[in-house]
């Protein structure tokens, strides 16, 4: 009897990710041979949990078509850290009883390093339970911060809406910087590695050119360098443009912008930096500040995207179910990028879930200037790859064409679970 794919998005969503899920999708409809239905679950694995499996025969053609050029998660993702399974294993069971009701025989979960641990728990869970089910990992992190894959699915697109930005509103700054604003802060993500904060640097090409202040969490924060830095840039360019990772922390290795409240995973939430830098700014100063924070703009700005990266997270989801077939288990898959000729190439392959679980990738040293506020060329030639080409949505009447699914559910067979 052929088993059914269970598919699911998980953390913070990205431009690309939809188009992941299109090439699951589309590859495992050309093997109907070999699997059952296709399932995704709502927001993520709560889907799995509650039972909320989407049924994706029921969805227009065009629509999911349509998936390739749309941002957010089609199907809902979440941020969910299930228990210990060897502590608590009820969610763990949870699962299990959902998809031996439905048949479910192969797992794919698209996303960071805490999904990949995810993974990979449930797989030695079903393991332990004798449940046969093929767990596999797809990359999706616009933070660039997974081990393992040269770069993560997402971050292309996302740098090049970083570089993009920063480039105009370093255009405007500095064409008013005479009678009004000297100082423009721009608030990027990143928790603890400086990828997308790095972006911004591609659109320098002289040593006074914008960005001249990059700040990456990779680079301990002092305040008087960093204001000694301002003023300089000011003094000899009439402004200074500061891009900074919401991550960056003080010598006793505290997040600037850190508050009390925790998400699901343990992680302290972050945002915040920019105002902070400005009043420091403000008050040390006496220049006058604008800043802004990218926040969910950034991980959604698919009308910007990168070919490459488009065409990565494609691929990805559709060489997935080659591994499937193949018999690959508790993996996940990643990219290899490659030199030749100056020439930029990729391929896919894959490594074991525990190379990647709940680990992560920081910027190299080779990548910082010696500054410690800017990039080098070997970081700038690294992301110049994987932001070239366009990939643009149609349009109607001026607005992007984003799919829009119904998401019917598959007739629920268990009882009521409490998250």
């Amino acid at each position: 009897m052929k088993k059914n794919i269970f598919y699911a998005q998980s953390g913070g969503v990205t431009p690309v990710i939809n188009a992941t899920a299109l090439g699951l999708i589309k590859s495992a409809k050309k093997s109907k041979n070999f699997f059952g239905k296709i399932y995704a679950g709502k927001n993520g694995i709560i889907g799995a949990l509650k039972e909320e499996l989407i049924d994706i025969s029921k969805e227009n053609s065009k629509q999911l078509d349509s998936l390739k050029f749309t941002p957010g998660g089609a199907f809902g993702s979440c941020r969910l850290k299930l228990k210990d399974p060897v502590k608590n294993k009820k969610e763990f069971q949870r699962i299990l009883e959902v998809f031996n009701a439905h048949d479910i025989g192969y797992f794919f979960y698209n996303g960071g390093g805490d999904s990949q641990d995810t993974t990979l728990k449930l797989s030695q869970y079903c393991k332990s339970m004798n449940y046969e089910l093929q767990c596999i990992g797809l990359p999706k992190t616009i933070d660039n911060d997974l081990p393992i894959t040269d770069n993560s699915p997402g971050f292309a697109t996302v740098a090049k809406y970083i570089a993009v930005s920063t480039y105009e509103a370093s255009l405007d700054v500095a064409s008013m910087a005479e009678s009004s604003t000297k100082v423009f802060i721009l608030e990027v993500m990143g928790r603890h590695a400086g990828w997308l904060a790095a972006a911004s640097g591609i659109i320098k090409n002289k040593a006074n050119d914008p960005p001249h202040i990059i700040l990456l969490p990779e680079v301990t924060f002092n305040s008087t360098k960093f204001l000694k830095k301002v003023n300089q840039a000011v003094k000899t360019n009439g402004y200074c443009v500061v891009v900074a990772s919401e991550g960056i922390r003080n010598s006793k290795k505290e997040f600037i912008s850190s508050s009390s409240d925790k998400d699901s995973f343990g992680h302290a939430q972050l945002g915040g930096v920019a105002p902070k830098l400005a009043s420091m700014v403000t008050n040390s100063l006496k220049y006058k500040v604008h800043w802004a924070v990218s926040d969910y703009l950034q991980r959604s700005s698919r009308h910007i995207g990168s070919k490459i990266d488009v065409e990565q997270a494609f691929q990805l989801g559709k060489k997935s179910i080659e591994f499937v077939k193949q018999g690959k288990n508790e993996i996940m898959l990643t990219i290899k990028g490659k030199m030749k000729n100056g020439r930029y190439s990729w391929s896919i392959g894959h490594t074991d879930l525990r190379n990647v679980a709940n680990k992560e990738k920081i910027l190299p040293k080779g990548y910082i200037g010696l500054d410690g506020f800017s990039i080098t060329k070997k970081c700038k030639d690294y992301i110049l790859n994987l932001v070239k080409g366009e990939d643009y949505p149609s349009y109607k009447n001026g607005i992007p064409e984003y799919a829009k699914l119904k998401k019917y559910l598959v007739k629920k067979k268990l009882s009521k679970f409490e998250i």
